[in-house]
């Protein structure tokens, strides 16, 4: 079990990593993380979601998500409380002190997932959330040291570097634990290092000697790991600006969510899991053919749809930020998913968004809306039933005539088809609660197994859908930016570069990490 002295840390690309590693030397490997939380989700092939970051590590062990795989997934979506997704279905709602008293209760689910899931491997690589050193939240814990204890796991301590404090967060976490939860600790990983590895041989005789752990490796920054999918919402407060310049720099790749409960009543409580740090370069061109510009919703969710668009090297996707103005150079503005359309609709008007999306369409610009995005577009959003908060009804943006109205039932499969304006075929998930009706959809923008999906206004400037993931097909996304701009196809091939992404991350862990220590510590405790 990998556990971290703190969120953020890196814990989900060192899983992912290793996964892979393991499975390129032949060994059957499953992820698993008991906790979650994320707003960035991923359907599974068992009709449940997941955290993104381990259906990331899924495709690193080269099979299907389950919904065994993340048993617990709280996704935010008011101030105070969540969504609690158990097996990967809608369990409920609850408050961060509600949640703690659950805890308790969710613990067989979690071990009952983790058995399901061993069983059919050679090797389980775990996943903590947040550190184990938040004493004042053990009792009743069920994603760190209290899941290890109940499942009888070795651990594996990280610690990140790149933030500095990297001695006193190991030390610190050591001291805090009680001596049957040290024991469980094998040694350490020191991550996101940059630099000379030879000038931190002190620090690790300083953690050997102050605690008796040997290390498995220091791991050198990862630098393409900021192409992987993100896990959750701190890395999009991390990327560019409007008035940010095209070298700003990201944090390091992020580790896991945070276990503590409190976290709920947090105003913006997501956790960055799946995104790596580096130049951001590649996000900011000094001179893009394609503008995109991304309102930065309070409750955002699954905004890694954008990311085949971030990889394409004439396009450059911005992240508006609150107190910003949305680009008036743009070609075009994507509402992304929402948590909580209502609130975010909200939030939007708060930000002066609705109208510099107003002005955005009158210069001749498009918008796309994606799922909850999408919602907003209409003339209406009704939520009679309080499902993603307090019951109630907000005007839309108006954009497209069309009403949408939540309701209990959460929509949850993959589906394939068409865009109908080029033909191309498209692919992903959908994930979302309510129907949208009215004349709008009349003019469909997709057809999805059979079915008309989303709405596209009378003069082809405005529209929206309910797939996520769609740009992730090749043919679509270059169509739908040739649309935009004028150009040639430029070549990506976003899941082979995914792929490639992870071997060399492979590769990367298999020069720096003792691999055969790692399985060594693995290996059933003999009784």
């Amino acid at each position: 079990m990998l556990q971290g002295t703190g969120s953020d840390v890196g814990k989900s690309l060192l899983a992912a990593g290793l996964a892979r590693a393991f499975t390129r030397r032949g060994l059957k490997v499953r992820p698993f993380k008991p906790q979650n939380m994320s707003n960035n989700a991923a359907v599974t092939a068992d009709g449940g979601e997941i955290g993104r970051a381990q259906a990331l590590q899924a495709r690193a062990c080269g099979i299907a998500p389950s919904v065994h795989m993340n048993p617990v997934l709280l996704k935010p979506q008011t101030d105070v409380g969540a969504q609690v997704v158990v097996q990967g279905q809608v369990w409920g709602n609850a408050s961060a002190r509600d949640y703690g008293a659950l805890k308790a209760e969710l613990m067989p689910k979690v071990l009952e997932s983790f058995a399901r899931l061993s069983q059919d491997a050679d090797l389980v690589v775990v996943e903590g959330a947040g550190s184990p050193a938040e004493v004042n939240l053990r009792d009743g814990d069920i994603a760190n040291m209290g899941f290890a204890e109940a499942a009888d796991l070795p651990v594996v301590l990280i610690g990140d570097i790149a933030r500095g404090g990297v001695i006193a967060s190991i030390l610190g976490t050591w001291h805090l634990l009680p001596p049957s939860e040290r024991a469980r600790i094998e040694g350490v990983i020191v991550n996101k290092f940059r630099g000379d590895v030879s000038l931190f041989d002190g620090g690790l005789a300083v953690i050997a000697r102050e605690t008796g752990l040997g290390c498995f490796g220091v791991v050198p920054h990862f630098t393409e790991a900021r192409r992987l999918p993100a896990e959750d919402a701190l890395a999009v407060e991390s990327y560019p600006g409007p008035d940010s310049p095209p070298t700003l720099t990201l944090p390091l790749q992020g580790g896991g969510n945070r276990e503590s409960a409190s976290a709920l009543t947090s105003p913006s409580p997501l956790e960055g899991e799946g995104r790596g740090g580096g130049d951001l370069a590649a996000r900011s061109h000094p001179d893009p053919l394609i503008r995109i510009a991304v309102p930065a919703i309070s409750r955002i969710s699954n905004f890694d749809d954008l990311d085949p668009l971030m990889a394409e090297p004439d396009v450059a996707v911005t992240f508006v930020h609150a107190g910003e103005a949305i680009p008036g150079d743009c070609d075009l503005v994507i509402l992304p998913g929402s948590k909580a359309t209502l609130a975010d609709l909200a939030y939007l008007r708060a930000q002066g968004w609705d109208i510099d999306i107003a002005a955005h369409l009158r210069r001749g610009g498009q918008v796309l809306g994606l799922c909850g995005g999408y919602q907003m577009l209409g003339s209406i959003v009704r939520d009679p039933q309080g499902i993603e908060g307090a019951a109630g009804e907000a005007d839309g943006l108006g954009h497209l005539d069309m009403e949408t109205v939540l309701s209990a039932g959460k929509t949850l499969h993959e589906i394939a088809g068409t865009e109908l304006a080029s033909g191309a075929a498209v692919r992903g998930y959908l994930m979302h609660i309510g129907h949208s009706a009215g004349p709008a959809c009349a003019r469909p923008m997709l057809r999805l197994g059979g079915k008309d999906n989303g709405a596209v206004s009378p003069d082809g400037r405005v529209m929206g859908c309910y797939l996520h993931g769609l740009f992730a097909a090749d043919e679509f996304r270059h169509a739908f930016l040739a649309r935009l701009k004028k150009r040639p196809a430029s070549g990506l091939a976003y899941d082979s570069e995914i792929e490639a992404i992870l071997d060399r991350l492979a590769e990367h862990l298999e020069t720096h990490l003792d691999l055969d220590a790692l399985l060594r510590a693995a290996e059933p405790r003999k009784s």
